[in-house]
């Protein structure tokens, strides 16, 4: 696009920022898309008021810089430059027109099994030609500690959909055999290691995958909004049944919640999924 059709348009660095297609819930960020002044590229402009994030946060920030700096993967959003103005961080990375997951939800309800084994795959366990985005941040020692179908965002619309895992603001490095124990994330995809202020590792996104994965089969996510702590088991298929509860098992031994590199989705699921929401139990 020619520089004075841009003209009207708010510009930072080499870029101009024409229209705004997200925000965090605490306005800490805004996400604008935006197109490269010379060469007319469309990408997603990612705001982070410095100003307004804690210690921590920015401990966050610099832990989604330094991952997403180093990684050039399918699943995971690339990251093109970063830089500094205006007292903020800016972080250009990929535009996904499909939008985010918990919108294609909404447009879809729930999924065919074969779509969400495919987006299962896409998030935690191997695909034949390469590993699946959690398989890339567990390789790095990185977990996400926020993932949840707004974070998870769509390369196109079409079959070929690519899921892309972004927003990495909670992120952090944790090396084997470490724990983590600040308390963040959203509460509905939060394991309740977190919610419980216990130590925590690399599990807790693959309950929030657990609750994902629910949430494609069913259209609604597994916990009410009264509380955290009521788990809503549906009528599924056994496999499918097995594969959710194996997932958000509150247990995180060994043998009950799945890590990342033992998740497989069972090929033979049943084609009736119920529609009726059940009862909720604590």
């Amino acid at each position: 696009m020619e520089q004075n059709k841009l003209s009207k348009y708010k510009t930072v660095g080499d870029y101009a920022l024409k229209s705004k297609i997200g925000e965090s819930s605490n306005s800490l960020s805004t996400v604008w898309k935006a197109e490269h002044l010379s060469s007319g590229d469309v990408v997603a402009v990612k705001q982070v008021y410095v100003e307004k994030l804690n210690k921590h946060l920015k401990s966050c920030l610099d832990c989604e810089l330094n991952f997403l700096s180093s990684v050039n993967h399918p699943n995971i959003i690339r990251l093109f430059d970063a830089f500094q103005a205006e007292n903020c961080i800016f972080l250009v990375v990929e535009f996904c027109a499909g939008g985010n997951l918990s919108s294609y939800i909404r447009l879809h309800g729930r999924v065919p099994e074969q779509t969400a084994r495919k987006f299962l795959q896409q998030l935690g366990s191997s695909l034949p030609a390469f590993g699946a985005g959690l398989e890339i941040l567990n390789s790095h020692h990185i977990i996400h500690r926020d993932l949840k179908p707004e974070n998870i965002l769509l390369s196109g619309l079409d079959d070929d959909v690519m899921l892309k895992i972004a927003d990495f603001g909670l992120s952090c490095t944790l090396y084997p055999g470490n724990y983590a124990e600040k308390v963040c994330g959203s509460p509905l995809y939060m394991a309740p290691e977190v919610l419980q202020f216990q130590r925590y590792d690399e599990k807790v996104d693959m309950w929030s995958v657990g609750a994902i994965l629910f949430e494609l089969l069913n259209g609604y996510p597994p916990f009410s909004g009264r509380n955290n702590v009521q788990l809503i088991v549906p009528a599924l298929h056994p496999d499918c049944v097995d594969m959710c509860l194996k997932l958000l098992s509150a247990n995180t031994g060994a043998s009950s919640r799945f890590a990342v590199q033992t998740v497989v989705f069972p090929e033979g699921l049943a084609n009736q999924i119920p529609t009726e929401k059940p009862e909720p139990y604590l």
